[in-house]
């Protein structure tokens, strides 16, 4: 599908004529494309751009999910991508993307835009995982935040889907930190 407000470089317009309109104020950039300046930036916008780089066999995730979800202002550098098909895929061989060959559960995936995404909930569990893992970061942190400000109930839906769900590493830390961001939440 074509989205009308959506420009793809190499699609309608060259890469050169939309990094044009953007020095001319008529195009802003929006992840992997391009959008009219007055347009206003959806999560199907922000899903759809990212389409060229997770085609049907890649779903978005972590920070590249929170963004789609809104959690994040801007798009991350490199787009964190992982597989939402049961059989493999050739190894993804761009410097944009961090993959990762693990096939994700049909429940945590999300169509936006025609586009996998993660869901909330998986986006949460997966930034909250990761902070524990590998200690404080400003850009985890604000798309926590911002998630769990769009969505406060997503604290205690994470800890759910974390007790329910299949061993993965740092889990009970990560149950902890959720608990912990709930209670802050509440006392709100």
């Amino acid at each position: 599908m074509v989205w009308p407000f959506l420009f793809v470089p190499g699609d309608r317009l060259s890469a050169v004529e939309l990094r044009a309109a953007r020095l001319d104020g008529d195009a802003i950039e929006v992840g992997e494309a391009y959008m009219p300046a007055d347009a206003v930036e959806t999560a199907e916008m922000r899903a759809a751009s990212l389409r060229s780089i997770l085609g049907g066999d890649l779903a978005a995730t972590h920070e590249t999910a929170a963004w789609v979800h809104g959690a994040l202002a801007t798009a991350p550098l490199r787009h964190r991508v992982q597989r939402c098909t049961s059989r493999r895929t050739s190894p993804v061989l761009d410097p944009r993307v961090h993959y990762r060959d693990m096939p994700l559960p049909e429940t945590d995936i999300m169509r936006i835009g025609r586009v996998a995404v993660t869901t909330p909930v998986r986006t949460l569990t997966d930034l909250v995982r990761e902070s524990v893992a590998e200690g404080p970061d400003a850009a985890l942190g604000t798309a926590v935040d911002g998630l769990l400000a769009a969505d406060p109930t997503l604290s205690g839906r994470g800890v759910d889907a974390l007790a329910r769900g299949p061993a993965v590493h740092h889990r009970r830390a990560a149950m902890e930190r959720l608990d912990a961001l709930g209670a802050a939440l509440r006392t709100r």
